[in-house]
Formats: structure tokens, sequence, C-alpha cells
């Protein structure tokens, strides 16, 4: 495992999105957190952040509509028009759509009916300020509507010139064929890292056969394998980790136990922790073609210099060894979400 030191290149490498989807930076940049769900943030600060990103060659901007009931998009749109031209017309925004929340913050369940998704279409098209989404998404299945149907929903937008690509969320192997059935999919939305690595097994190599791209999610466990994470830290009342069951109790120091184990493999070879998780994400896909983008959640300027210093990390077959043997497959104490958020993935069912 060696890197050159250089927090931030100077122009961030591709990789293409499936066989029909577009290339885009090899880290895509994740903006939830500048909006939502991690407690207060700085809008000074996340637009700065999304500056250096698309300076240093960040393409993929990931949001939601729901993120913050709006504000993200309208946060990415005020960053895109602030940018250099040149960086503005390289940005592709990837959105997800679907979620039903309350006044009050909560969730209430999804809604995937192809009228529902043109017109969640619409409003992020007011927001983003833009003739097109690059990327379009519903964030988790919903039950009662087929998959077809909504899918079939966004090729109509793609038909329109409303939409370029169609992706999906966390859903398993069977309703990925389904949906690939009906029109090109461009890659799957799905949490992918070292201590969460169930697509493994049936939804990676079914992405593979049908020429789709992965958007790695939570390559970071949303900063619980980070090496930033403290066993004393105390959450804000309105972050969701609060909530995780990974965050929580032993859970949380048994999880922070192997990051101490992956601490001690990144300091000998003069790289961070988070460098040496975001890159072992990426080599997942670098063997098969390097058909996987990680998403960093970076909400400030020098964890997105640390985040595209992962680039520059190399991991030969003896370091990657050694990372999976100080972290198994399987190793996490907990479940990525609580109980009622979990019943929402059709990827775990």
């Amino acid at each position: 495992m060696t890197t050159n030191q250089n927090p931030a290149p100077a122009l961030v490498p591709t990789r293409r999105l499936g066989t029909t989807g577009p290339a885009v930076s090899a880290l895509g940049l994740g903006c939830m957190g500048m909006s939502a769900l991690y407690g207060e943030s700085d809008r000074a600060e996340s637009i700065a952040t999304l500056h250096a990103a698309l300076d240093a060659g960040v393409t993929l901007l990931d949001t939601g509509d729901f993120y913050g009931m709006g504000h993200n998009e309208l946060l990415i749109a005020e960053a895109l028009r602030s940018a250099p031209a040149a960086a503005r017309e390289q940005a592709l925004t990837s959105v997800k759509f679907g979620a039903l929340r309350t006044v009050e913050g909560g969730f209430t369940g999804y809604d995937g009916r192809p009228a529902a998704v043109k017109n969640f279409a619409a409003y992020s098209l007011q927001r983003l300020g833009t003739d097109h989404i690059d990327i379009y998404r519903i964030a988790r299945v919903d039950p009662d509507v087929p998959i077809e149907e909504t899918v079939g929903a966004i090729a109509e937008l793609v038909e329109a010139g409303h939409v370029r690509h169609i992706g999906l969320s966390e859903v398993g192997a069977d309703t990925l064929r389904r949906a690939a059935a009906v029109a090109p999919i461009a890659d799957l939305q799905i949490e992918y890292s070292l201590i969460s690595r169930s697509i493994e097994e049936k939804i990676l190599p079914a992405a593979r056969e049908l020429g789709i791209g992965v958007t790695a999610y939570g390559v970071l466990s949303r900063g619980l394998i980070s090496g930033h994470f403290t066993r004393d830290r105390e959450l804000a009342p309105d972050d969701f980790r609060g909530m995780s069951p990974r965050f929580q109790g032993d859970n949380l120091h048994r999880n922070l136990d192997l990051v101490d184990r992956l601490r001690a493999l990144a300091e000998a070879k003069g790289v961070t922790v988070a460098q040496t998780a975001i890159a072992w994400v990426l080599a997942q896909g670098e063997r098969q073609g390097a058909d996987i983008v990680p998403l960093v959640g970076a909400r400030r300027r020098d964890r997105l210099a640390e985040a595209l210093g992962a680039l520059d990390v190399t991991l030969d077959a003896a370091d990657l060894a050694a990372i999976e043997e100080a972290v198994p497959a399987g190793a996490a104490a907990g479940e990525r979400y609580p109980a009622a958020q979990m019943a929402h993935l059709d990827s775990e069912r």
C-alpha cells in the first residue's frame, strides 16, 4: 500500500457507470450531510466544499429531493451557479426521489407510482435550475408499486429529455433483473464498505452480469470507520446516527475495535484510516473493470481532501489480505439501520 502524500489530485480519474451509463469521477460527492441527518451544517463551508470538489475534478454530485426537504438540491444549484462554467458543465447530478416526509422530519413511506415519479422530477428540475437530471432513481422500492412501473415512468422521462440515465437504490438481485428488463439501468446505489459487505453474495454478481455499475455509499459507514469517530463522542439530537445500532453501546466499542486494527495497518503505510477504507472499496471495483464508484460524504474541505487522497493509494494483494484479516466480512456489530428502516430495504430481503 503506497501513496504519494498529495491530499488531492489535480484531476480525478473517471469510471463509467455500467455499460450504458455516463463516465463519472472515480469518487463521487454524497451531499446529504450538508443539509440533513448529521446535525448542524455550515452553508458557506458546504458551498466551498462543493467548489473544491468540482475544482479537483469530481463530477458526480449525489443528492435526494428529500434531503432537508429540497434544501440539498437548492444548495447544489447555488454552488453550481457560482462555480466556473467549465466545472459547472462537467457536473452530473444523481437524484433520489420517492421518500415521503412529515413537517416534523419523519419518514412515512415511499411513492413509486408513475404520476408521482413525474411530479417529483418536476420539482427537482425546478430546484436544481436545470433542464435535465443525469441519473434518477427511487430511494427505496415502493412495495405497493411494481418496480417495472416505476422504472417505466423514469424511462418516459428519459425519452422526453428530462432525465439522462436510470438508476436504482438498495434493491436486491431479483428486482435488479426485473428493472433491467424494462429499460437500461446505469447504476445501483447501495451501501458497501469494509463492514457492510452483504452485496457481495448475490447483488454485486447480478449487477456485473447485467452490466450495471455500482455507486457505493456509506464507504466510511457514516464516519464510523473514518478514523475520526471517538468512543466518547456525543451526537447532536438531530444526528440520525444516534439511532443507528452500530453506534450504540457495546456495538460502538466493538466496531471501533475493528477501526483500531485498521488504523495500525494504515499508519504503518503512512496513510489515514479513511483513505485505507475508501481505497479498499475502489479496489473491489478495479478487480472487475472499475465498476464501483465510491461516494464520500465530506461536508468540509479538509475531509474532502483526505478522501481524494485515497485515489493515490495502491493496495496490492498482500495489503488487501491484511485489511480483510483485520476487518473480516461480517465482523460489524449491529445492523446498518434501525429495524424499521431495514424493513424498507429490498436489498436485505
